[in-house]
């Protein structure tokens, strides 16, 4: 199947402007084609053209027929070769308008609404919700005009066609679907707008704030609001990663000791990066330092090499020199990964406390990594959640407060790790992160430093033989780490 190609935007995309784009998909899935197009008054302006995934809004469409009122960017689809040469509103330039004549069906219904306005309302309603629930619909353009309080949206998604492919997870604050984006696929993180606006909107700012693009930071694409009324959504666009977060990977897969370190070290620099206050950057502005206050295995996402990239900042809070931050509940965030003081709700509302409690989570984290390790001798454990042994799935608060605040305790090393020369430096690294001490916690530099000598080290030392274990040992052992005075 071939559809007719057209980019208004073909030189800062680096396409053709033009001509014929041949569709590939699955053998089980049909193919369309699409357009898009502007109505500024009066004056017609075509957009996009070309090929569209299986939806089962397009099937058995001959013609090209776009079906919204007064949208900002008019989009419609078709089934067939070639279905896209003509469109109601917008002409070929060859040829002349095309518009579908009134038939004795719309008459009728033309009839029908005016004598039973209510009834067919309410039927019109409920199979918009029928559809609502079951599929997803694409959208070819984007509806900022009905509130004006969120952000507008990004400039490079207005005209482009994005759909909704499939979920691949689900959180308090919404669901996250891989989608397509022209040619390439994204993540679009969907948050419910009658609960969740305030963390879309801090979301959004934290991404948009100057210096967040970094290579162990999720890149953000745009925000935008979608729909109309009780069913308008929000919407995060960023890169998408197949493998999906660290929490998802570990219970399915163990790693080894050269992929536990690249994770363990670039999710520390990621993090490393997000807490620190940097000047003016080239060509952007100041960048505070930003806690990230649910920091967790699920909110690291995991590039196709390994490495980790920070996702999910709709709990976290900026901190700008002359500037009150932003909303500082204390007891907020996953309580699993809850530091003591959060626990307790003894929290002191400084810059460094917030950042003390992002490293509390980070020892739990490694820890997760080093549980799933095969570096050391004997079987790897199934995949556990910290304090899943001590206190089960759902803990409640009042469970965690007694284990982590009262006993003190924290999830347990297994005799193997801490007979692995590497394992065991990660180890104590890793008490050293969740120190009940807030004070006394690692920073995320220092983190990073420490895993990135014990990398270098044991790699290049001969893999430990019966003769050579002893030698080997003594040799991590004695390695002079980063001082924790470079603690926060």
């Amino acid at each position: 199947m071939e559809c007719l190609y057209y980019n208004v935007n073909y030189e800062v995309e680096n396409t053709n402007r033009s001509g014929v784009e041949r569709c590939e998909g699955e053998e089980d899935k049909r193919l369309h084609c699409y357009a898009s197009w502007r109505n500024n008054s009066g004056s017609i302006e075509l957009v996009k053209k070309g090929c569209w995934l299986d939806d089962f809004n397009c099937y058995d469409r001959q013609e090209c027929v776009a079906t919204e009122q007064n949208p900002q960017v008019f989009f419609c689809c078709c089934e067939g070769s070639f279905c896209n040469e003509k469109m109601t509103h917008l002409p070929d330039p060859s040829r002349p308008v095309i518009k579908a004549p009134p038939t004795s069906i719309q008459v009728l219904n033309m009839v029908i609404y005016s004598l039973l306005p209510v009834s067919m309302l309410s039927v019109f309603l409920l199979a918009a919700v029928w559809m609502y629930r079951h599929r997803k619909p694409p959208y070819g353009h984007v509806d900022v005009s009905e509130d004006p309080s969120p952000q507008p949206a990004s400039p490079l998604l207005t005209l482009k066609p994005l759909q909704l492919l499939e979920i691949k997870a689900r959180g308090r604050f919404g669901c996250v679907w891989k989608a397509q984006l022209l040619n390439e696929f994204v993540a679009v993180k969907v948050f419910p707008i009658q609960v969740t606006r305030s963390q879309w909107q801090n979301e959004t700012e934290v991404f948009q704030t100057p210096g967040m693009k970094h290579q162990n930071i999720l890149k953000y694409i745009g925000a935008e609001r979608r729909g109309n009324h009780l069913e308008a959504e929000l919407w995060i666009i960023t890169e998408f990663h197949e493998r999906g977060s660290l929490s998802d990977f570990l219970k399915g897969n163990v790693v080894s000791w050269t992929e536990m370190c690249h994770i363990a070290e670039s999710m520390a620099c990621g993090l490393a990066y997000l807490h620190e206050d940097l000047p003016r950057l080239k060509g952007e502005g100041h960048k505070p330092a930003i806690a990230h206050r649910d920091f967790k295995s699920k909110n690291i996402i995991l590039r196709s090499d390994l490495t980790a990239v920070i996702a999910d900042f709709g709990l976290a809070v900026l901190f700008e020199a002359g500037k009150p931050p932003g909303e500082t509940h204390g007891q907020v965030g996953t309580r699993r990964y809850m530091a003591p003081e959060v626990l307790e709700g003894a929290i002191n509302f400084q810059r460094d406390a917030f950042l003390r409690i992002d490293m509390y989570a980070v020892g739990l984290v490694l820890w997760e990594l080093v549980s799933r390790c095969k570096a050391a001798d004997g079987p790897v454990d199934q995949y556990l959640l910290p304090f899943e042994e001590e206190v089960g799935q759902h803990p409640s608060l009042e469970d965690l407060q007694e284990v982590v605040v009262h006993k003190k305790m924290r999830p347990a090393f297994k005799e193997p790790w801490l007979k692995h020369s590497g394992l065991a430096q990660i180890c104590e690294t890793v008490e050293e992160c969740w120190d009940h001490d807030a004070e006394a916690r690692l920073s995320a530099g220092c983190v990073e430093e420490r895993i990135s000598q014990i990398r270098r080290l044991h790699t290049t030392l001969t893999p430990p033989t019966s003769d050579l274990v002893s030698t080997t040992v003594t040799m991590v052992t004695n390695v002079d780490l980063p001082p924790k005075e470079s603690s926060i």
